[in-house]
């Protein structure tokens, strides 16, 4: 596959499958914003609660789709994302964001995840990014200064994973019930590093960052480079080379063995990318060999829609950046299965992964609290905004 064939497959694959099925879905007209959940067999639960996860990831992927391709009824969508954000899922008393709502809009889960709070980071930035919206860039520098006033560790560095809603400790500190029960994690960190980094870039493309509604966003360029010294010295394994996943406050590692090579990939591109933004030549030189080995030790990675779509973009940086080709063979090579077995090519979006016969998984969500159009929608962002 050509270079220009993949951005017009992109594209296409974009447009078509992806944001068209998020359009005639999962927006919820009777209650406003966008519905919980689509089961794998394509049935809406109409009164499932509503993530915090879900709705940012929809705020930024219309907001950026809208930006890169400038087609108004994205902007509607992301606009619509927006408000609903606003008014249901940020905490009018405490600050932050609840972790979930349920299907009317009121708040269900009022726990404060400091993944969620990078999510809409990532999200209202975005919008302010696309549109120049004060609104959403002012709720999104709020919602930084909550993280490190509230989750970031002055003892030992890092940031912990939750705290009550009036940002309390809270004993089950989990992301998802899949995960253990630690105070920090690799998955958090690296998704604290993605939204600061669009935060950055929001703020400098508006040159503002000085004159901010919180005198402590003129922090966030340490604050980014920080988090970039962590991964290299705490959560990068020095013998692996794979992201360690659990740790306690202290960085003691409480996950020897595991590896997830999904995060392993997106990370790569994702520190690469904080690295330029912050447009420092000495620590470029210094996370160019950090994520080359990152890259260098994904052999594989699971069926899984979102670790497919990493690969594509993680493979896709090492070749724009290096130069490998053998890498853009991979990126292409990840690219072709998502298009041969998890697009759905009739009923739209991807399916959640691929079985061990090769059938499609559909016991797990189409759209849901965590099957979002993000993944996927950013995969194919990236491959039309990069010059390769």
């Amino acid at each position: 596959m050509t270079r220009e064939e993949l951005k017009q497959s992109a594209r296409q694959l974009l447009e078509g499958n992806i944001l068209s099925f998020w359009m005639r879905e999962m927006q919820d007209h009777e209650r406003g914003g966008f519905y919980g959940r689509m089961d794998g067999y394509g049935h809406i639960h109409t009164q499932a609660d509503k993530g915090a996860i879900l709705n940012a990831r929809i705020l930024w992927t219309f907001s950026a789709a809208y930006r890169v391709l400038g087609d108004k009824r994205y902007l509607e969508v992301a606009t619509r994302a927006r408000d609903y954000f606003l008014q249901h899922f940020i905490d009018p008393e405490y600050g932050g964001v609840y972790w979930s709502v349920d299907f009317k809009g009121n708040p269900k889960d009022t726990k404060k995840q400091t993944y969620a709070i990078g999510f809409a980071i990532y999200g209202l930035s975005e919008y302010a990014r696309a549109t120049g919206d004060q609104t959403a860039f002012d709720e999104a520098i709020r919602l930084f200064d909550c993280i490190e006033r509230h989750a970031y560790d002055p003892v030992y560095n890092g940031y912990i994973e939750a705290t009550t809603r009036d940002w309390q400790p809270i004993a089950d500190m989990r992301l998802s019930l899949k995960d253990q029960n630690y105070p920090k994690s690799q998955n958090t960190h690296l998704h604290i590093i993605e939204p600061y980094t669009n935060l950055l870039r929001c703020a400098v493309c508006r040159d503002s960052i000085a004159a901010a509604v919180t005198p402590s966003v003129s922090v966030l360029p340490s604050r980014i480079e920080n988090l970039i010294t962590l991964f290299t010295t705490r959560i990068m394994n020095p013998h692996t080379h794979h992201l360690d996943l659990f740790f306690d406050n202290d960085w003691t590692c409480r996950s020897e063995g595991q590896v997830s090579c999904g995060h392993d990939i997106e990370c790569s591109w994702l520190l690469n990318e904080a690295a330029i933004v912050l447009d420092n030549p000495v620590l470029l030189d210094r996370i160019e060999p950090v994520v080359m080995r990152l890259s260098e030790i994904v052999n594989s990675v699971d069926t899984v829609w979102w670790e497919q779509a990493e690969a594509v973009v993680g493979f896709l940086n090492i070749y724009q950046q290096f130069g490998d080709e053998e890498a853009y063979r991979k990126a292409v090579a990840h690219y072709q299965y998502i298009l041969d077995h998890l697009v759905d090519w009739e009923n739209g979006e991807w399916y959640w992964s691929v079985n061990a016969d090769g059938t499609p998984n559909r016991d797990d969500d189409k759209a849901g609290f965590w099957k979002c159009p993000y993944h996927n929608g950013r995969m194919c962002l990236e491959i039309i905004e990069r010059n390769f």
